[in-house]
């Protein structure tokens, strides 16, 4: 096992390191010191507990652990699960010097974090993700929240972790969907703020599909550096951190759209991402570029015909709208991004009118059997 590499989060008396190596978990790294007290609940669900919970509890030896299991998906990012997550603090007598630890993917995550930030008005929490998409996002920032029918991370709150643990080796067990979801946020961490280290997913993203162990770690650590220094600027995303939400606002939509579980957050992004390349206006060729990597990673370059006014109103509930004006992050090349709601309306509905005339290219078994189309034609069924 090579030596761990570790990223300091700067944010003054609350920075926080970031952990990332192969085989950290089952004892091999000491998560107690990061406890507050003696006491920490785990929160992990139905799908990664059985595979990382006991290994994860040989890093919190000689530490009294209760654990819980949520149900697994999108579907379940709800104000219900979180109460599950409190009624277990409540009932088993936790205090303020409670730790949380969320084990599992981005919903994990954000759900735990969450629950950390309203109990007793703010408890110690701990991320060890095990899913790329959260290795390389959703643990980093101190973004937490559940979904609301309406809209997407509505309801939540910055709440800043005491460490991310970030073991790759759990991304072993991760299914080959899943895995591209998180490239799509790698390949974002590119497009926004570094054109160098676009360039090098370039040449190595068949290497980081076959999950070479060199090449993750190197994807891993630069996406994390980058969200970390976008975020020192700007913690609660008043201006420059917005940026992280490139193909976020299309994506989000696609995903209300759709209903939340039927495209995963990675691939609703990627196609968000070439939605908001094209609104950008930048070269026709670096958006060929963008749309060739997100293809070399599995990932799906256009959106499912789910209709223009559908997508409006989805939207219209995006958490970058401000005057009840749409803002966007667009690019001004490939490796710089701003936000912006001077955008040309007539771009705007070109991009969306497109959504209706360009085949969904996601590349999975479901979608092959049909089951985006389904989806689809259910939706436009009750709009009409």
């Amino acid at each position: 096992m090579s030596a761990p590499r570790t990223i300091t989060f700067e944010l003054g008396e609350r920075s926080y390191p970031i952990v990332i190596g192969r085989g950290l978990l089952g004892g091999d790294f000491d998560l107690g010191e990061y406890l507050a007290g003696g006491d920490c609940l785990v929160v992990s669900n139905e799908t990664v507990a059985p595979l990382y919970l006991d290994t994860l509890k040989a890093n919190l030896f000689g530490k009294t652990v209760a654990t819980i299991q949520l149900p697994d998906g999108e579907s379940f990012k709800t104000l219900d699960t979180l109460s599950t997550v409190l009624d277990k603090l409540v009932s088993s007598g936790a205090n303020r010097d409670t730790t949380l630890v969320a084990l599992g993917g981005g919903v994990v995550g954000d759900i735990t974090g969450f629950a950390a930030a309203c109990y007793m008005r703010g408890v110690g929490f701990i991320q060890v993700p095990t899913t790329l998409l959260a290795q390389v996002d959703s643990s980093v920032g101190g973004k937490t929240g559940v979904n609301h029918p309406l809209g997407k991370n509505l309801v939540g709150a910055f709440h800043q972790p005491r460490i991310v643990l970030i073991d790759t080796a759990t991304l072993d067990t991760l299914p080959d969907r899943e895995l591209s979801a998180g490239l799509a946020e790698i390949i974002k961490a590119g497009a926004i703020a570094d054109a160098g280290f676009f360039d090098w997913l370039e040449a190595n993203m068949v290497a980081l599909v076959a999950r070479d162990p060199e090449a993750v770690a190197h994807a891993v650590q630069r996406s994390c550096e980058i969200k970390a220094e976008v975020v020192a600027q700007d913690e609660r995303e008043a201006g420059r951190r917005a940026i992280l939400n490139f193909g976020h606002t299309f994506g989000h939509a696609i995903e209300h759209c759709l209903g939340y579980g039927e495209w995963l957050h990675g691939e609703a992004v990627a196609a968000g991402m070439v939605m908001a390349a094209r609104l950008s206006g930048i070269d026709a060729a670096d958006v060929e570029r963008l749309e060739a990597l997100l293809k070399v990673a599995n990932l799906p370059v256009a959106p499912p015909a789910v209709g223009p006014q559908a997508m409006l109103d989805a939207m219209g509930m995006d958490k970058k709208v401000l005057n009840k004006k749409l803002r966007f992050v667009v690019l001004e090349q490939l490796g710089r991004a701003a936000v912006t709601s001077d955008y040309d309306r007539s771009q705007l509905d070109e991009v969306l009118g497109a959504t209706n005339r360009r085949k969904t290219s996601l590349r999975t078994p479901r979608a092959r059997r049909g089951a985006v189309a389904d989806a689809t034609r259910s939706l436009l069924r009750g709009i009409a």
